[in-house]
């Protein structure tokens, strides 16, 4: 592991620890490289603000394990994954969720979301005829995306309550044959 990714690593545990703590947009740069034992040089090396380094956070404990799961026949599996990663990580996400930074957890879980569901697209498409225009895919895909994040944010901002596999399975159900029609629609 080369030492920039140690630091980087480093730096995200500081945060998430801090984040236990404090709400999100009370942690400042010089809590994180106090906590972490290095200095704001060094953080400023890699990241901008702590934002930044939150949608860093994001990406790699979660994005890397999703690729094998952007296909039909698996979407829900990777579903499965962030909606496991959310209730792991359970007071970071809601302290997210409840801060100035909401946006970088939205936008973090529309362009997952949206990466899988092109998969998924591309998947239904092999089986049909017809030709689809990217500018529907993307529409369609895009549309579906924020459906999810919202039904993510509902699930965080409610506590977490319900069972991760309701959640899914409302998904699933909300998106089953839905995404074939929308296309097959728009291209009538």
């Amino acid at each position: 592991m080369s030492s920039s990714l140690i630091t980087k690593n480093a730096l995200a545990q500081a945060l998430k620890t801090l984040m236990m703590h404090y709400s999100l947009n009370k942690i400042s740069v010089k809590m994180v490289t106090d906590a972490c034992g290095v200095t704001r040089h060094t953080f400023y090396n890699h990241f901008h603000d702590v934002y930044e380094l939150l949608d860093w956070i994001f990406e790699n404990e979660v994005i890397d394990e999703l690729d094998d799961h952007c296909r039909l026949s698996n979407w829900k599996e990777g579903l499965m994954i962030v909606l496991n990663y959310t209730q792991e990580n359970r007071v970071i996400c809601t302290n997210t969720c409840r801060s100035m930074g909401r946006e970088h957890l939205e936008l973090f879980l529309y362009k997952t979301f949206t990466r899988a569901l092109t998969g998924v697209i591309e998947d239904i498409l092999k089986d049909l005829t017809i030709v689809v225009e990217e500018s529907i895919k993307k529409e369609v895909s895009e549309f579906y995306s924020y459906a999810i994040t919202g039904e993510f944010l509902k699930w965080i901002n409610n506590g977490m309550k319900e069972s991760k596999e309701d959640v899914a399975d409302r998904i699933a159900r909300m998106l089953d044959g839905t995404i074939l029609y929308m296309i097959k629609k728009t291209t009538a």
